[in-house]
């Protein structure tokens, strides 16, 4: 994590023992050990929280988006019911009237002197 060496941690130690003598020193490791102990503690404690709310949030998210894609799927199986329903009137309307009947009332409608509905040009007798 800090990236020190053996030797800088010698040199570390050297400095300390100069600095608090042979009496101290032991204490002084003790307290640092404990305030080091303490640091993991609340970093872990941090971590795991932050661990936590994240994956309460995908949790969230994951539920969110089933829910959406259920109502989806809800909404497109009745409009395929819907879909079906006219397919069938239109296959229902289809088999009652023959084709030879339409094609008689579309000639029935068209006298010999009128021009048909879709063409609009005359002609000169």
């Amino acid at each position: 994590m800090f990236d020190i060496g053996f030797l800088e941690l010698l040199v570390i130690a050297v400095i300390a023992l100069i600095v608090l003598g042979p009496e101290r020193l032991p204490v002084a490791i003790k307290v640092v050990a404990v305030w080091i102990g303490r640091l993991r503690r609340s970093f872990q404690s941090i971590r795991q929280e932050i661990e936590k709310e994240i994956n309460a949030d995908e949790i969230r998210r994951e539920i969110h988006n089933e829910s959406v894609m259920a109502e989806l799927k809800k909404t497109r199986d009745s409009l395929q019911k819907e879909v079906d329903g006219l397919n069938q009137q239109i296959d229902a309307v289809a088999e009652s009237s023959p084709p030879s009947e339409h094609r008689q009332t579309t000639a029935s409608n068209n006298t010999p002197g009128q021009p048909s509905s879709g063409s609009s040009s005359k002609t000169d007798p």
